[in-house]
């Protein structure tokens, strides 16, 4: 079992930057590809950004490439969502998620078995 916790969102002007962290418990959480989504009102999550178990894959989203970087510390089960030159297109609740998966990085939500409880990101034009 993995429980993930989100903190770091927050209100922002366009142009500034937010770094996101996802810390996660349970001794497994190294073996666990991770997510960042992001969903806005009525709308389904999108994956943003993810990252292999071992951190040597990642995926990103056309609309977050070159500002957006993730990252993690397996000796501090935390992922990490550095965002630069927010835009008020990017404006959701962002999600943790994440599976225990060696290899890859999945790309769907259902793919995912852990969650995290959705952090805002506010960015005002």
């Amino acid at each position: 079992q993995v429980q993930l916790v989100e903190s770091g969102g927050g209100l922002v002007q366009a142009g500034e930057s937010l770094r996101l962290s996802c810390a996660a418990s349970g001794s497994t959480f190294s073996s666990c590809a991770t997510g960042w989504f992001r969903q806005y009102p009525g709308k389904e999550r999108v994956l943003v950004a993810a990252i292999s178990a071992s951190g040597h894959a990642t995926y990103y989203d056309d609309s977050v490439k070159g500002r957006f970087t993730i990252s993690r510390d397996n000796a501090k089960n935390t992922v990490y969502l550095q965002m630069k030159s927010l835009k008020p297109e990017d404006t959701a609740v962002y999600y943790c998620a994440a599976v225990p998966r060696r290899i890859g990085v999945p790309l769907t939500p259902g793919e995912y078995e852990y969650w995290g409880q959705g952090n805002q990101v506010t960015v005002s034009a």
